[in-house]
């Protein structure tokens, strides 16, 4: 195999086989994609969100809301306009490479992994949590209940990493089945989800129990019952508070950054990646409104969801008389945590799949099922990293259970997708100046400012992350491997790339990698010539690559 060296990487140059065997099908629409972003965060109008009542209080985790808000607006518009531009299954990693060369393309595809690698960790954490309590609660079998509402004498069917491995398998299957089943189901249970949503607004406005004095009733002084804290009902923790609410906040818009990662798999992605984009953080903007006022004005309020699982199953509870029926919505509840979690499989499939056909990962997690055309590979092993950072988790909090693990893999994953941030702002200003001639079939309403104040509010997102110290241990975590991942970049990732799309588009700037215009890969000669040119610093003269034909969409 012959290698090119190009600056400090080396590419290593293989066949027309090699693509083939990681070849992707287009079917996704608009509707598609806005599912896609939709469904990859609706569970977090489910919970975990709550953690920052008892972190900031109902007015600290109210601002915080609001400035995560602004960040992920910005950061949205920022994407809209670079994935249409830059229209490849890598998404951010797309954006860096083009933007900030090999080196921020791997630390930016790297922390993205990572966030959805450990994301269906949490998701899949609350879960088995769920399904646990649902069947001895409503069945009573695999377990009792204790004095304290927690499940003991738990049976192995019914033991929490039995769920996980149940769910990782189901809904990885379903994803591996081929981009249309994945598609019709994302569109299906998203739809579900935020009816779900609809009719617990609907229901706590009108069953006459909803109370804006709920949003304060916060217990003064110390202890486990009460919140520590001079700040008032507002502001338990003062302006403090705000910043540590901040990771929770976050979990209201979590990963709908994924979206331009099915861009080759799109029907037209220059048109439908931004509306679907911008569409969906619309729709999650009201649903994280709705749900921060109308569940932490149900009986308990903001001093019980503050500390609970499943806020959304307690503000059933507080509606709905009766132990078996709060069981039932249960079930209910699942919808969501099942959207979330089969979209960032999703997620996490294509963006290892991206770096590893690019050469950043091992070769053959890139490899694509003949017929289905399906990441299999990178699938699979997404699957067994996340199931195992939950069971390491859980074996290190054995005897503190249920809502501390969630919260604790909740701060690793937000560590992870708040660098990605970091770097996907700072791609979209470079961008901006090293290729303003490459065709932007949507621009950015925010533009450069946007960007920057996104990016600077992801950098003080991070911050915060350390300043609750009960979940630092997992951040760490997350932060060593993020730097033994640089390390085998260093060492040997950097010389083992291949000319794959995304790396085509950086080193032409934009004159070829477009997927759809001009196919792929280029061929033997043409790859030559742009290593040719990347080694020796002359790249062809930029001009816009054409529009690629594109079918109708299929939705």
């Amino acid at each position: 195999m012959s290698e090119r060296k190009v600056g400090s990487v080396t590419y290593q140059e293989v066949g027309e086989e090699y693509f083939k065997q990681r070849g992707l099908r287009r079917h996704a629409g608009m509707w598609s994609l806005w599912a896609l972003g939709v469904g990859a965060v609706i569970s977090g109008e489910y919970y975990g969100w709550n953690f920052g009542l008892s972190t900031g209080g109902f007015g600290g985790l109210l601002v915080a809301g609001a400035i995560m808000a602004v960040m992920y607006y910005g950061l949205v518009y920022s994407i809209a306009e670079m994935s249409p531009a830059l229209p490849h299954t890598g998404g951010a990693y797309s954006f860096a490479r083009s933007a900030m060369g090999p080196w921020g393309g791997f630390l930016t595809g790297l922390a993205e992994n990572m966030e959805y690698v450990i994301t269906p960790a949490v998701v899949v954490g609350a879960m088995g949590l769920l399904m646990q309590t649902v069947v001895v609660g409503l069945f009573d079998v695999g377990g009792k209940f204790a004095a304290d509402g927690t499940v003991t004498n738990i049976a192995w069917w019914n033991s929490l990493p039995f769920w996980w491995a149940l769910f990782y398998i189901i809904f990885v299957g379903v994803n591996i089945i081929g981009i249309e089943a994945t598609m019709r189901f994302t569109v299906t249970i998203t739809v579900l989800s935020l009816a779900v949503l609809a009719f617990f607004f609907i229901a706590a406005l009108v069953s006459g129990k909803f109370d804006t004095s709920s949003w304060t009733n916060i217990p003064k002084g110390g202890g486990d019952t009460a919140l520590a804290g001079g700040g008032g009902g507002w502001f338990p923790f003062g302006i403090g508070g705000i910043f540590k609410a901040l990771p929770f906040a976050i979990w209201f818009y979590l990963a709908i950054e994924e979206v331009p990662l099915a861009a080759e798999e799109s029907m037209d992605p220059r048109r439908d990646v931004p509306r679907g984009s911008v569409l969906a953080m619309h729709t999650l903007l009201i649903a994280a409104i709705l749900t921060l006022f109308i569940n932490t004005g149900l009986p308990g309020g903001a001093f019980l969801f503050g500390g609970s699982a499943f806020p959304l199953l307690d503000g059933f509870k507080a509606i709905f008389a009766g132990e078996k029926i709060a069981y039932f919505f249960g079930l209910l509840f699942m919808i969501g945590l099942i959207a979330s979690f089969f979209t960032i499989i999703f997620a996490y499939g294509r963006n290892t799949y991206s770096l590893s056909r690019a050469g950043y990962f091992p070769k053959f997690l890139s490899k694509t099922h003949g017929s289905r055309k399906t990441p299999q590979v990178a699938l699979i092993a997404g699957a067994i990293v996340g199931y195992a950072v939950a069971l390491f988790v859980f074996i290190l909090q054995e005897n503190d259970l249920g809502a501390k693990i969630v919260a604790a893999l909740l701060n690793m994953a937000v560590f992870a997708a708040v660098i990605s941030y970091i770097l996907q702002s700072t791609s979209f200003v470079i961008l901006r100046q090293k290729l303003p001639n490459i065709e932007r079939p949507y621009r950015s309403r925010w533009g450069i400012p946007g960007a920057v104040v996104s990016g600077t509010l992801a950098a003080i997102a991070l911050v915060s992350i350390f300043l609750n110290d009960a979940y630092r241990p997992g951040v760490y975590g997350v932060a060593a491997y993020y730097v033994l991942g640089v390390l085998y970049f260093a060492i040997a990732g950097r010389h083992r790339l291949v000319l794959s799309p995304e790396e085509e588009f950086a080193l032409t700037q934009g004159e070829q990698g477009v997927p759809g215009a001009e196919g792929f890969v280029a061929t033997t000669a043409e790859q030559e010539a742009i290593l040719d040119g990347g080694r020796v610093g002359a790249p062809p003269p930029m001009s816009p690559p054409p529009s690629p034909p594109m079918a109708p969409p299929s939705e």
